[in-house]
């Protein structure tokens, strides 16, 4: 390729990408909801109105109101502040766990599907044990037997999630390894391990981003269902799961905004990253470019 047809083959993904942003209301909202999440997390605790661990007995579980938007908790702290500033926490968790499970589970699968033999099948023999197990179940063992850490959830996040990317990484490297474009740079005396890293692994990552996108959204709700049964992070620490178990209790005598705000963020942050995989399959499928 010439350098003057990489600029215009990049420009003309640029167009598509914008196109498929702009031409869906829907995919728009969820990137603008995307961007938003990552400007909670990155500068939470600067735009956040009071100090999310600031407690004040004497404004306990007002409503919302101007001067609390969500209103307050039990111990009078201010409930916007925590969700704003518990998006760097969420966050965290589930993008550490997906870049962790993206490259062990990536890279097993790729192996499993070119090489196939013993590597294929040690791979699909522990993603079999893995899908063995509920889930969420397996992930809460292995929190309860590490320790209720951020590190430990991640892990955790990460091994559940390990079968999707391995199955999915070995079907389309098993599918490309006698591809046109494979034989011809074996012909031209490339290694396997060569062929592998610069011809497989580049031709199955749009698919594993559109994964990326939806395990994201998973990856929050393991995180926020571990700290809602006591195995995530500890209080006072501000998590929406924690949040939203602290809230519960008070829904019964009315206090319902102590649940419902944390709640609804969590299911925002889900719905976009949903939403999102959708957007950006539209993006990296050929077929569908104009």
């Amino acid at each position: 390729m010439s350098a003057t047809q990489a600029p215009s083959a990049f420009t003309a993904s640029l167009r598509h990408a914008r196109h498929v942003v702009t031409g869906n209301a829907v995919t728009a909202g969820a990137f603008a909801l995307f961007f938003l999440l990552l400007l909670c997390a990155a500068f939470g605790p600067l735009i956040a109105p009071y100090d999310p661990l600031a407690s004040n007995t004497m404004i306990a579980l007002q409503p919302p109101s101007w001067a609390h938007p969500f209103g307050t908790d039990q111990l009078g702290r201010d409930i916007l502040s925590r969700v704003v500033v518990a998006t760097r926490l969420d966050m965290t968790v589930a993008i550490a766990s997906v870049a962790l499970v993206f490259a062990l589970g990536g890279l097993a699968g790729v192996a499993a599907g070119f090489f196939g033999g013993w590597t294929d099948r040690v791979v699909g023999r522990i993603a079999d044990t893995i899908m063995a197990f509920p889930l969420f179940v397996l992930a809460m063992g292995i929190v309860a037997a590490l320790g209720n850490t951020v590190t430990n959830i991640v892990i955790a996040t990460a091994i559940v999630n390990f079968p999707l990317y391995a199955r999915l990484a070995r079907a389309e490297a098993s599918i490309r390894r006698e591809a046109g474009f494979v034989l011809a740079a074996r012909l031209t005396g490339n290694s396997e391990l060569r062929i592998l890293l610069t011809q497989i692994l580049p031709n199955i990552l749009p698919i594993m981003a559109v994964q990326v996108s939806l395990t994201m959204g998973y990856a929050i709700l393991n995180a926020a269902g571990l700290s809602f049964i006591g195995l995530g992070v500890r209080p006072p620490t501000p998590e929406w799961g924690i949040m939203v178990a602290e809230g519960a209790s008070f829904i019964v005598s009315g206090e319902w905004w102590v649940a419902l705000f944390p709640g609804l963020a969590l299911m925002l942050a889900v719905f976009c990253f949903n939403l999102l995989g959708d957007g950006l399959r539209d993006i990296v499928d050929p077929q569908r470019r104009s």
